[in-house]
């Protein structure tokens, strides 16, 4: 089997199991290809866990879930050395980061010290503990969630910590038709007809997965289309030129993270659509999700009741298309 047709079945089997949440499985899986880290905001009960655990069923990956609160310590993370009298030495015990896909449930519930220990296995792939660095697997991808509604008690993330995660996805409720399907979908599970323990009909080996991944690299994109990427991406740096209203919202803009991400991100949405070229409506897309934690807005914008996303939209519709 092609890893085309490997990750459309996924993609499939992952429909059938959640529900009215299109935009989420498709960035989950666009992440994935793209080798990046997932931030999801969402209020409770959108499928957030339950999206990652199918997606784990449906690949050879091993998931944990964490939820963080605000007594976690970073070891709880990492994982700690313990002591074994029977050798009379340490022996390395491994913590959750160590699985292929991890879930951190409420991430701003945990404090600096906690964020940090995660900083680290996000950028450099591998956890220190004492004077000894543990490598991580290969495939290695954290999906973060954040609620919206209640922020009492929280830690905010800051910049350094949000720039490591490629796509930050915002989720709203899912329409009255998906959710006639969703309780459907419960109650058949309630029932044991079709329980959630059941995995995708084919697997997706961690060697396709990493073959899609080098396919996604050489989807082609017209040189004046890769201009155009680096123009909303340098837009959000120097925005004057496209309006002094966009210069006095933007405080900061996004680094060239951001490039690289909103050109992997835009690659690995052409192929998952089955094209083998990248159009603009890929860039304009992704664009929202790989910028709106990178850039920060002025007291002006947020006095105005600016978000991120309406600042995004006219740096889009200023900026012409190739």
């Amino acid at each position: 089997m092609s890893a085309q047709a490997a990750m459309q079945q996924l993609k499939q089997h992952i429909d059938t199991q959640i529900i009215g949440q299109d935009l989420l499985v498709e960035r989950m899986l666009i992440a994935l290809l793209a080798d990046g880290h997932l931030l999801v905001e969402g209020a409770p009960g959108l499928a957030k866990t339950r999206a990652i655990n199918v997606l784990s069923r449906g690949m050879e990956a091993d998931f944990h879930r964490v939820q963080f609160t605000p007594d976690l310590l970073p070891a709880d993370l990492t994982g700690t050395e313990i002591y074994r009298p029977q050798q009379g030495n340490f022996e390395f015990q491994k913590g959750p980061l160590f699985h292929n896909l991890v879930l951190a449930d409420e991430i701003n519930r945990a404090p600096a010290k906690v964020q940090a220990a995660l900083l680290e296995a996000m950028a450099e792939r591998q956890i220190t503990v004492g004077k000894a660095s543990y490598p991580l697997p290969p495939l290695f991808m954290v999906m973060a969630t954040q609620n919206p509604i209640e922020q009492e008690g929280t830690y905010p993330l800051p910049e350094a910590q949000l720039d490591r995660f490629l796509l930050h996805v915002k989720i709203d409720y899912p329409e009255a038709l998906h959710e006639k399907a969703i309780l459907h979908l419960a109650r058949a599970e309630a029932r044991n007809d079709t329980p959630l323990a059941a995995v995708a009909p084919c697997k997706v080996t961690q060697q396709l997965l990493f073959a899609a991944r080098r396919e996604v690299l050489d989807i082609y994109m017209a040189d004046p289309l890769e201009q155009y990427l680096l123009q909303i991406v340098l837009a959000t740096r120097k925005p004057k030129a496209y309006g002094d209203d966009l210069a006095n919202w933007i405080e900061y803009g996004a680094s060239p993270r951001a490039s690289i991400a909103l050109d992997r991100c835009a690659r690995a949405k052409a192929w998952l659509d089955q094209r083998n070229f990248v159009d603009p409506g890929d860039i304009q897309d992704m664009a929202y999700d790989v910028l709106r934690h990178r850039i920060i807005l002025s007291y002006e914008a947020e006095a105005e009741g600016l978000r991120s996303d309406d600042v995004i939209k006219q740096l889009i519709s200023r900026i012409p298309v190739p």
